[in-house]
């Protein structure tokens, strides 16, 4: 998945649960024989691994999985809600006490529930260029005292763990806790060399494929797993446009089935492209389970007209409709069976809420319980809608975000809204009343930085539209904000025009330091006023675009009218920064 991780202090991917009569159903047993070249005989997979409906499961409940306290009431409850709805099989991503040991354990004490388990052993990196060599040397202890714990468990309870994953995408190109493809192979060894249960590792299909700009042969992996996991995503592949997702050949009262119908042929078109490359390399012999793949139930990263409880539904129908025919995988674990907030825009891929009701894509499976919605039918689902785009913008000013009004101004064609970078995970606001403000006093925006690794960033946008700003692309055109802060180091300040959703985002960024263009971070007001012809030249394709013929700026559309961000490794400054800023008075003017 493309996001940051779990282990890696940041989010990460984890996936999880199928509705009525979902995924597991898949062929019979897998695995056998000799991985050539190598001698070593293969692992077949339990008869149980393939005929057990499959979740992945983490119980973590709260918006900072690092400060919960999990208990064994908490991870009871699920597995009794879970059981009960006919999953058997849980995926876990680690080994860990507060997690792996306190299901298992509970699970040995309560073999009424009857539920198996993939145990994982949750791999950090120890080669990352972004990490110092002290914490490449808490990876590695990490790393083994992980390690020996997956090999305790699966010993300790070898009648419920199944199958060890070792490592979460780790060795696909966009990996947050990259490792080697070698390295890995020596984990898995050495979990496989102490249990007796098959053992894999859990990584993108485009690592098993070799698809286009994928850097590691996988072939060291492939001689030590007896099965291959992947991971498919075709709603988090959306913004990358790898797949036509928008439909837009098609009507609008069509548009939402037709978007699933070609979802899920992505979904088996990404796990075809790894088993004819396993293939074509002499692994014909290992099978192939989908470790991960859902839809989410609302949209956590920007994924309007996509994600919805119908969505979701119409996305599980696909998986078993496929998982019942001669050419599914031999399991499909579903991400993810509860949602957790602490995955900020990871967010909203399960079957249960948080609160744990379930979602409408399950509810017949639980009759007593108060679902989330009752509704999810095929007419009730997103699909995409061109942004409205209203006539250039004549005005000599374009107020974004002002109290006082101006004779003669344009004000945006819908009601902007301020939203933090990442789901609105990297920046606390609010809107406030601040009296000093130098030129609009009344409300203004009270920031707080709550940085990723990579920085935080702030933008004010328009949520179904965009604006043609072309006028003020010229010698006069400015972009202007009051600001108050003592931010230390420089702050990016620009806008975004296109969309990402058409491959076009383009960011419009332009990186100032105290004592330019009028802005001091001295804790006082100051009115700060950007030529528009300083800001276009450091304009880039955004996160993600790959068509420079699309992803390049576009002044008649403009998304997000104003940009407050800090990319350290734009502005160079020192991670963490977390000092509040205070912004009023956004205008355009020409």
């Amino acid at each position: 998945m493309k996001t940051l991780s779990m282990f890696k202090n940041t989010q990460q991917w984890m996936r999880g649960a199928l509705s009525a009569g979902l995924v597991a159903v898949l062929l019979a047993c897998g695995g056998g024989g000799v991985v050539p070249g190598t001698g070593v005989a293969t692992r077949t997979l339990s008869p149980e691994f393939s005929s057990r409906k499959a979740v992945a499961y983490s119980p973590y409940r709260s918006s900072n999985r690092d400060t919960e306290v999990i208990t064994d009431a908490m991870v009871l409850q699920d597995l009794q809600l879970l059981s009960a709805g006919g999953f058997k099989l849980i995926r876990l991503f680690d080994s860990s006490d507060a997690v792996a040991s306190r299901v298992l354990r509970l699970l040995a004490a309560n073999p009424s529930l009857d539920i198996k388990v993939m145990l994982g052993a949750y791999i950090l990196s120890e080669s990352s260029p972004y990490i110092t060599e002290a914490q490449k040397a808490n990876s590695r202890s990490f790393n083994a005292a992980e390690v020996a714990r997956a090999v305790v468990l699966a010993k300790s309870y070898p009648s419920l763990v199944l199958a060890v994953s070792v490592g979460n995408e780790t060795m696909v190109s966009w990996s947050f806790v990259p490792t080697s493809p070698a390295l890995m192979a020596g984990y898995i060894s050495a979990v496989r060399n102490q249990i007796t249960q098959p053992v894999t590792t859990d990584d993108s299909w485009s690592f098993f494929a070799r698809s286009a700009g994928e850097p590691n042969d996988p072939k060291p992996v492939l001689n030590t797993i007896d099965f291959v996991a992947l991971h498919t995503y075709p709603l988090l592949d959306t913004p990358y446009n790898t797949w036509d997702w928008m439909q837009t050949a098609v009507p609008a009262d069509q548009r939402a089935v037709a978007m699933m119908d070609a979802a899920i042929a992505k979904a088996k078109a990404d796990y075809a492209a790894a088993r004819t490359q396993l293939d074509n390399t002499g692994f014909s012999a290992l099978p192939i389970v989908i470790g991960e793949t859902g839809w989410k139930a609302a949209p956590a990263n920007g994924e309007t007209g996509r994600a919805s409880p119908a969505n979701q539904r119409m996305y599980l129908d696909r998986l078993n409709a496929w998982a019942k025919t001669s050419t599914a995988p031999k399991a499909i674990v579903y991400f993810e069976a509860f949602d957790e907030p602490w995955k900020g825009s990871d967010n909203a891929f399960g079957l249960f809420n948080v609160s744990r009701q379930p979602r409408c894509a399950i509810k017949d499976l639980y009759p007593t319980l108060t679902p989330e919605t009752n509704s999810c039918t095929d007419a009730q689902a997103l699909y995409y809608i061109a942004p409205v785009t209203r006539g250039t913008v004549t005005a000599n000013r374009y107020s974004a975000y002002m109290d006082t009004l101006t004779a003669g101004e344009a004000r945006p064609g819908e009601m902007p809204r301020f939203d933090a970078w990442d789901s609105g995970a990297t920046a606390g606001y609010a809107q406030t009343a601040d009296a000093a403000a130098t030129i609009d006093p009344g409300n203004g925006i009270d920031i707080t930085p709550k940085p990723a690794v990579w920085g935080w960033g702030l933008a004010l946008g328009l949520p179904t539209s965009t604006e043609d700003l072309s006028n003020f692309n010229s010698a006069s055109g400015r972009l202007n904000f009051s600001i108050n802060t003592t931010y230390a180091g420089k702050l990016e300040i620009g806008f975004f025009t296109g969309s990402a959703a058409a491959g076009s985002a383009f960011d419009v960024y332009l990186p100032i330091s105290s004592g330019q263009y009028g802005y001091v971070n001295d804790g006082k007001w100051h009115e700060v006023s950007i030529p528009i012809k300083d800001i276009t030249p450091r304009g880039a394709m955004a996160y993600g675009m790959t068509d420079p013929n699309k992803a390049k700026l576009d002044m008649s559309k403009v998304q997000s009218v104003f940009v407050i961000a800090d990319r350290y490794a734009v502005t160079g400054n020192s991670a963490n920064v977390t000092t509040r800023l205070k912004i009023d008075a956004i205008y355009w003017s020409k």
